[in-house]
């Protein structure tokens, strides 16, 4: 085989895989800057994807009351205008709302128009329902994003995008226990930073998914999360990215 080709094909199939790197690895960077970490060990940011839910979100929120939780939701905003009253109780209790995209789209086949697409409509949906400002930060569904997406973000007005560093693969139903023994790894002592940790209040096939095993995951950690020392904050409380290019807040 000619050593030219052999070259050219090696060089294709290494920018094929940074590219699949960058639209689909947590840590990545290459499609622009994400917040994954908050900026203290002390805290802990809880954040839960594709509801609102009303067979389980409010069934979080109550929990939440009882041990003073702030938490992150990033809504689906087709679901957010089938259960606007749910989106505002959400608010008006104290936890921030971020855009999901409208329909749960993976972005990374979508066009420039397309996004512009999924995010506005998720903005609109919100800021109607809470008769507020729209979100200022987005999650994108399979945290897959595309070389677009950086700039329809801020053409749409939102600050930035929020990944994790930290998934309990919670979006099936399934034994509590499972779900209880991975958190563990969670907010660990001799992090050197604080974890955003993503959940599912919501499934994104349909209303009504079956998270409940997250809510009793949670309900048997969040007392030992707040003896261990723990606060519970958004992820507008300060916070930190991988990359010094990302937005500070």
């Amino acid at each position: 085989m000619n050593p030219l080709s052999i070259i050219v094909s090696a060089g294709a199939a290494t920018a094929v895989g940074v590219a699949t790197w960058g639209a689909v690895g947590p840590s990545a960077e290459l499609f622009g800057p994400t917040v994954r970490h908050t900026a203290s060990t002390k805290t802990l940011a809880l954040t839960f994807d594709d509801g609102p839910n009303p067979a389980v979100t409010p069934r979080l929120l109550d929990l939440f009351d009882r041990f003073s939780v702030r938490a992150t939701f990033f809504l689906i905003g087709r679901f957010v205008r089938a259960c606007p009253d749910l989106v505002r109780d959400i608010s008006l209790r104290g936890h921030l709302l971020g855009n999901h995209t409208d329909t749960h789209a993976n972005l990374i086949f979508q066009s420039r128009a397309g996004i512009r697409e999924e995010l506005t409509r998720c903005q609109d949906a919100v800021s109607a329902a809470t008769r507020s400002d729209p979100p200022r930060w987005m999650r994108p569904p399979y945290g897959y994003r595309s070389p677009l997406l950086d700039g329809e973000i801020r053409r749409a007005g939102i600050q930035g995008i929020v990944m994790w560093s930290k998934i309990c693969w919670d979006w099936k139903p399934q034994p509590p226990e499972r779900l209880i023994a991975r958190l563990g790894r969670a907010a660990r002592p001799g992090n050197p930073q604080g974890d955003i940790v993503v959940f599912h209040d919501g499934d994104h096939h349909a209303l009504g998914g079956d998270r409940h095993h997250v809510v009793a995951a949670l309900e048997h950690w969040l007392p030992r999360w707040r003896d261990a020392g723990l606060e519970f904050v958004t992820i507008e409380s300060p916070v930190v990215s991988d990359s010094a290019r990302a937005p500070r807040i």
